[in-house]
């Protein structure tokens, strides 16, 4: 059954397409940005440093080739922290950047989408005291260097959670598998940090 929410703006109930969707419609979303321009504006230098933050935690992991497993394992919840703060942030007070950023040639949206979606599988799993070296495996490159994946999990338990938790977080999983499971971790922190500094500078200049 399809889940059904209220807009924030209007009121009238519809059926999200995304998971961070909150309007029923375009027009919904921007005169709310409109009517909150000063609240959306109050986070800007907390974004600035938090982006900050957040790219040098994924540059980090660039650096992570002669590195053990447990010390890539705390180096990989701290960039998943980073990223998914730095992202939520941009949803809920620059919600019009994002999207603009989303729209942008340079970015590829459903890749991206998807990309970020896995990552707040991960973040969620990590908050339920999962260990983040679950999410890690090594594999050798051509060069004899060490390569760092992430690992394919199993399909989480998911019966005792409202039909709406069940719902998103399926999709997250199924992102994880799909856009994350196998490949080189620094990609996937590399196009994040990238998309979400684009999202942020927008933000900034009030576009």
């Amino acid at each position: 059954m399809a889940e059904i929410r209220e807009c924030v703006q209007c009121g009238t109930p519809f059926t999200p397409g995304r998971e961070h969707a909150r309007f029923c419609s375009a027009r919904c979303r921007m005169a709310w940005n409109r009517e909150h321009a000063g609240v959306a504006a109050a986070p800007a230098v907390a974004i600035d440093w938090s982006v900050a933050a957040m790219t040098e935690s994924a540059a980090r992991l660039e650096l992570a080739r002669d590195w053990d497993l447990p010390r890539v394992a705390v180096a990989v919840a701290e960039a998943v922290w980073w990223v998914t703060l730095v992202d939520a942030t941009l949803v809920r007070y620059h919600l019009h950047a994002y999207e603009k950023a989303l729209a942008s040639t340079t970015v590829r949206r459903r890749k991206t989408g998807e990309t970020l979606e896995g990552l707040r599988y991960v973040r969620n799993e990590l908050g339920r005291s999962t260990e983040p070296a679950v999410f890690v495996a090594p594999m050798a490159a051509a060069d004899g260097t060490t390569v760092w994946t992430w690992h394919l999990r199993p399909e989480p338990e998911l019966g005792s959670r409202a039909a709406r938790a069940r719902h998103w977080e399926l999709i997250r999983y199924n992102s994880y598998q799909a856009r994350l499971a196998g490949h080189p971790i620094t990609k996937t922190f590399a196009r994040c940090a990238s998309f979400l500094a684009i999202a942020a500078d927008l933000a900034g200049t009030g576009q």
